[in-house]
């Protein structure tokens, strides 16, 4: 069907998937950088979470938003503003839309823009298009819920299963803005929920859905853009997120030492996913164990947290100087003084790493530079700490730890024999 469409070449295009908390954006988004990275493009992204609780649904406040940037070549941030703005409820769009270019493609569902959506968001009137200055050539309004309960009907699913794929319609749009390939996305739901085949399945049936709805209603008003990568470095793949790829650079460097690796962790956020993901390998030998608090987690191998715990690891930290072990110090830096904003990116932990103790008690600080690059410096700090007897404090921050970039798996290697598992 796409070939008949006229296809645009583009190198470099940016896309924000945003919507309630519930909404599933992170995982529309996932799965739209996990395929462009399949296909070769290069990709940098950024989740970006409300710092509320669960807020209210359709409230601004509790918008959740995932922006990906994707490339024929290298990109190295997830850029500015989108492209493409996905809005599935009126606060979505009120707050996003500042993020979109002026002439931006904005997909909508206008189930979810009725009197009391519209309330909520604080629009004034009912023309939140001409409110909010957008031309409506240039968003494609769609009746998501509804076509997605016309789609699943027949599945047997409740409405509030029902209510869960409305994201994967509107990536099913996407993929069509983008002539992606469906049989990706098919595959990658297939493995997710490999123990539940007909949510997969139903899952897929929608995109499908979006795609055609895509196709049928809006190619002769809207442009197919390909985004497609010139010179494609051949090599096994995967997009991967800042902290699992500290976590991989952990184990390899354990494994290259011929040691097993410790983590010691009390859950703080963004850093809680380390020890998260650690704790799935213990066929590498890795130990993980959650502490009580944050001082009893700064033992002898890797600690991690974030800016509050590094306060209360001070004292251990002067110890491990003092005697010489090789301690690995991993700072997921948040926002804000205190225990800040738990879900915001700040870089304001340096000269508390650096200086942040009694009796002049220096040791190296080092900084990952993205997402990727998290594996090799988690790597480097271990064999600093080994080779010189010394604690190490690595930065990353929560911009970093939770976005994700293109990796590839340097495979066949002694030291990563564990992605094989």
């Amino acid at each position: 069907m796409a070939e008949k469409l006229e296809v645009k070449e583009l190198d470099q295009v940016v896309v924000r998937f945003s919507g309630d908390s519930g909404d599933g954006m992170q995982l529309a988004g996932n799965i739209f950088s996990t395929v462009s990275a399949t296909v070769g493009n290069g990709i940098s992204t950024f989740p970006d979470y409300p710092a509320d609780i669960r807020a209210p649904q359709g409230s601004l406040t509790g918008v959740s938003g995932f922006q990906v940037h994707i490339g024929a070549g290298q990109v190295y941030t997830p850029g500015d503003k989108c492209d493409v703005l996905v809005a599935m409820n009126a606060a979505a769009l009120k707050t996003q839309y500042r993020y979109a270019k002026p002439g931006a493609t904005i997909i909508i569902d206008t189930d979810s823009f009725g009197p009391k959506d519209l309330e909520k968001a604080q629009f004034q009137t009912e023309d939140y298009l001409g409110e909010m200055n957008i031309d409506p050539d240039r968003v494609i309004q769609c009746p998501l819920t509804t076509m997605v309960k016309d789609c699943l009907a027949d599945s047997g699913m409740d409405m509030k299963a029902m209510m869960k794929c409305r994201n994967m319609f509107a990536l099913g749009l996407v993929c069509w803005l983008f002539d992606r390939d469906l049989n990706l996305v098919a595959n990658f739901l297939r493995e997710k929920f490999a123990k539940k085949p007909a949510i997969a399945e139903a899952n897929i049936k929608v995109i499908q859905a979006g795609y055609d709805y895509g196709h049928n209603t809006h190619s002769s008003t809207v442009n197919v853009y390909r985004v497609e990568s010139k010179e494609k470095v051949p090599g096994r793949y995967m997009d991967i997120t800042g902290n699992k790829a500290t976590a991989y650079g952990f184990i390899a460097a354990a494994e290259k030492a011929g040691l097993k690796l410790y983590l010691g962790s009390y859950p703080i956020t963004p850093a809680t996913d380390v020890l998260h993901e650690l704790s799935k390998h213990k066929s590498c030998g890795v130990i993980t164990v959650q502490c009580e608090d944050e001082i009893s987690g700064c033992a002898l191998g890797v600690t991690s947290t974030s800016g509050p715990g590094i306060c209360l690891k001070s004292e251990a930290m002067n110890l491990a100087v003092i005697m010489e072990l090789p301690l690995v110090v991993l700072d997921v830096q948040r926002g804000g003084p205190a225990t800040g904003l738990p879900t915001k990116s700040e870089q304001t932990d340096l000269l508390q790493a650096l200086f942040g103790r009694n009796g002049e008690s220096p040791m190296p600080v080092m900084a990952a530079t993205s997402p990727t690059d998290c594996f090799d410096a988690a790597y480097q700090a271990c064999k600093i700490a080994l080779e010189h007897m010394t604690p190490v404090v690595l930065l990353t921050d929560a911009f970093v730890a939770n976005g994700s970039g293109a990796f590839k798996l340097l495979i066949p290697s002694t030291h990563l024999m564990f992605l094989r598992n």
